[in-house]
């Protein structure tokens, strides 16, 4: 630590209120002052929960506020929003001394409060107290280094905010881009497109059902199967997918994957698709999901991937799921859904346009992913070096 810096604990030095069990019978939408609840904290600005009765003024928070929750992720935040009211589990940091400049506070306690985090047991979430928040021992230099780095630390980070936001939207128009151009080559068909259902263009031995309905516990070096959960990729490999008892699967052969099937979600994220490694023959599916191999005389796998995560095949699946607690779709509407397609020749060249463009957009995403991540590590690198007084 820098010479003529002193550790002091925060109880010595801020005062700490806590938020109030307001009246739930007095929540809206729509009236009254936005409640400041945990689940709001991160954004900082607002609050879909509003309390329309009385409450006393000391609960007012205000813009410039810092505040933590003490529940879950334990984390210092500045409110930015309009005056708001002090929930339960939501604390207020006030009362500061002279010696100590808040916002200087601000940018250092989070570590302090990840390593409290950090070593919290709990049963289902963890707690964070106000005497754990008062007995941290805080680093504090005089008052001239406290705004001297609190200004380096605001430019900087304006400055890392500012790029960051225009590298998450640079992603979001790479990934716009991309989705644009494939739902161009679905709504503007051109001469010569065939419309059929489902079920009259897939391979004939392909029964559009789905997989195991009870695929049982873990099994030692067992029979993969690939669950709705597994889909978040475009390709499906055998990383981290359950293996089960291979007898269970005996009853399930119409599902028995062969590697290059299209796996379509029809229980819970109806819609999402991936598509199967060679690696995954002899593989099966759980009840949540559909195999589906295409005629080959009539639509091309790779042309049918795109095809089924088009808005046309996409927004027909929404229009047919249902259920509140779990979204699904029957698989007699599936079979029903209505899928366009031109020549062999024109999917081909379809597809190898689509495939191109779909791995550039996937290498500009992994670089502003990288961006994203060496901002990060910037703002980390800076904290460190303020508070190790090293700037």
């Amino acid at each position: 630590m820098k010479m003529g810096w002193a550790i002091k604990q925060l109880g010595d030095v801020l005062q700490i209120q806590n938020g109030y069990a307001f009246d739930s019978k007095s929540f809206n939408t729509t009236k009254g002052l936005p409640l400041v609840r945990i689940r709001s904290l991160k954004a900082g600005v607002e609050t879909e929960t509003r309390f329309d009765g009385q409450y006393d003024e000391k609960y007012v928070v205000k813009a410039g506020d810092l505040l933590i929750g003490m529940d879950g992720e334990f984390g210092c935040y500045e409110w930015k929003g309009e005056p708001a009211l002090l929930n339960q589990r939501v604390c207020r940091l006030q009362g500061f001394s002279g010696g100590l400049v808040p916002r200087f506070l601000f940018y250092g306690v989070n570590d302090h409060l990840k390593a409290i985090e950090d070593v919290t047991g709990f049963a289902t979430v963890k707690h964070l107290s106000s005497k754990q928040i008062l007995g941290i021992e805080f680093p504090i230099p005089p008052l001239s280094e406290q705004h001297r780095i609190v200004a380096i630390l605001d430019e900087a980070f304006d400055g890392i905010a500012t790029a960051k936001a225009n590298t998450e939207k640079n992603l979001q128009n790479a990934r716009a881009l991309f989705e644009s151009h494939l739902q161009s080559v679905f709504a503007q068909r051109g001469e010569g497109w065939v419309e059929k259902p489902l079920e009259d263009v897939v391979d004939a031995q392909c029964t559009l059902s789905y997989g195991i309905v009870q695929p049982g516990h873990d099994y030692t070096n067992g029979m993969p199967v690939v669950r709705p959960t597994d889909l978040t990729a475009k390709t499906i490999t055998l990383d981290g997918l359950k293996r089960i008892d291979p007898k269970i699967g005996d009853g399930y052969r119409r599902t028995t994957l062969r590697g290059g099937e299209l796996l379509l979600c029809v229980r819970g994220g109806t819609g999402a698709v991936s598509v199967t490694a060679p690696e995954l023959a002899g593989a099966n599916v759980t009840r949540g999901i559909v195999p589906i191999v295409f005629a080959p005389s009539l639509i091309r796998q790779d042309f049918g991937y795109f095809l089924m995560t088009s808005e046309a095949v996409q927004s027909q699946i929404r229009a047919k799921t249902y259920g509140a607690a779990l979204m699904q779709i029957n698989i007699g509407d599936l079979r029903k859904i209505v899928v366009s397609f031109p020549s062999l020749k024109e999917q081909s060249e379809m597809a190898a346009r689509l495939d191109a463009l779909a791995t550039e957009t996937q290498r500009l995403e992994s670089l502003y992913q990288q961006k994203l991540a060496a901002l990060d590590d910037l703002k980390k690198s800076l904290l460190h070096q303020a508070f190790s007084g090293q700037i």
